[in-house]
C-alpha cells in the first residue's frame, strides 16, 4: 500500500471516522475504512485490528478480506494472510464477486509458493 502524499489527510480522515465508532453508523464499512486509513499510514497492526473487526461484523465482505490479507502480508504474517485470502475467496464465491475471487486466488498462490520454498 502506498503512503499518501499528505499523511495529515489520512490522520484527519481517521479522526472523523473514529468519531463514528459506537454510533448508529458503526459497522463493517466504518471498520474497513479505518483499516484502510491506518494502512495508508503504515500502521499495519491497527489496520489489521480494524480489518478483522470488519470481517467479524460481515464475513461476506470480500474487499475487507482482501485488504486484511494484504495488511497481514505487509506485516510479514504470511500464514495469517493466506488464511484471510482463503476465507475471502469463499466469501467472494458466495457473493459472486469473481474479480475479488481471482485476485485473492493469485495472492494466495504466491504465498503458497513462498511457503513451499
Amino acid at each position: 500500500m502506498d503512503v499518501p502524499a499528505d499523511p495529515s489527510a489520512a490522520s484527519s480522515a481517521i479522526e472523523r471516522l473514529e468519531k463514528l465508532l459506537d454510533s448508529p453508523r458503526d459497522g463493517s464499512l466504518l471498520r474497513f475504512s479505518l483499516g484502510l486509513e491506518y494502512l495508508k499510514l503504515e500502521n499495519t497492526e491497527k489496520a489489521i485490528a480494524y480489518l478483522r473487526e470488519a470481517v467479524a461484523r460481515d464475513a461476506g465482505y470480500s474487499a475487507a478480506w482482501r485488504t486484511l490479507g494484504k495488511a497481514l502480508e505487509t506485516a510479514g504474517r504470511a500464514a495469517e494472510a493466506l488464511d484471510a485470502y482463503r476465507k475471502g475467496i469463499v466469501a467472494s464465491q458466495k457473493k459472486g464477486d469473481k474479480q475479488a475471487q481471482k485476485e485473492m486466488t493469485v495472492f494466495a498462490r504466491r504465498i503458497e509458493k513462498r511457503i513451499a520454498g
